[in-house]
């Protein structure tokens, strides 16, 4: 019996926590063939030798959300997120077994809506591939939670992320500010099917691939708040 008290706790305190066996072998091997059979010409697909991404996944791939969705998961939301949490990010990436990219501390700062509306408290607006992404009042940030999908083992040799504890606590934190004597950096290995949930707001990086194996993951964030003035986001998936 999985006790969601403590990954409630450590998600709350810490930004961040992991569990494992969400998804079976053969739920992967599923979610990953969909994938496979996708149409990558649309705007949202970006692929290089260092990167393959799919923005608004879910959209994207309809087939796969109710593999994405499955009882394990629904209970993960339910018990450690709560009610009322709806899908409103969604990206897929796949790291190539020979990627160079890396990724540097940061926090996730943005969010991602369906168009450019001048709003206080909403600016550093940016569009990538047709989608607008702006920076936002903190308050909305702080209710946003992140459930990232693991369809490969992670660890620190294919681009694990490495993240600072509690780090989410301090509100904007710039990378260049980290004062390490006080910080100590944790990295998440996550198990082929297994989750992590995180805050954006909690310090992480991902190091190059130097082991030759893969790692994909489908990255999802969740919010419960409605934006205001007719903006709305980029994304909304209510899961049934």
């Amino acid at each position: 019996m999985m006790d969601f008290s403590v990954h409630r706790y450590d998600l709350n305190s810490n930004g961040f926590t992991s569990i494992s066996n969400i998804y079976s072998p053969t739920e992967v091997d599923e979610i990953t063939a969909i994938i496979d059979k996708a149409n990558t010409s649309n705007d949202t697909f970006r692929k290089s030798k260092d990167l393959f991404a799919i923005r608004q996944f879910i959209k994207e791939v309809p087939d796969s959300a109710s593999l994405i969705f499955n009882d394990n998961l629904k209970q993960v939301i339910q018990q450690v997120l709560g009610a009322g949490y709806f899908v409103v990010k969604s990206i897929y990436f796949d790291k190539p077994h020979s990627s160079n990219w890396y990724v540097s501390y940061h926090q996730d700062l943005t969010i991602s809506v369906n168009k450019k509306i001048e709003i206080e408290g909403f600016d550093s607006w940016t569009v990538k591939q047709g989608q607008f992404a702006v920076k936002q009042p903190l308050e909305i940030l702080e209710n946003i939670f992140t459930i990232r999908i693991h369809l490969d083992d992670t660890d620190e040799n294919n681009g694990a992320l490495k993240v600072i504890p509690a780090s989410h606590l301090k509100g904007v934190y710039r990378p260049e500010t980290i004062d390490w004597t006080k910080e100590k950096e944790k990295v998440c290995s996550i198990p082929k099917g297994g989750i992590m949930l995180m805050k954006p707001l909690l310090l992480h990086s991902s190091s190059r691939t130097t082991n030759n194996k893969k790692r994909r993951v489908i990255h999802v964030e969740f919010s419960k708040d409605s934006l205001p003035n007719g903006l709305e986001w980029a994304e909304q998936v209510y899961i049934n």
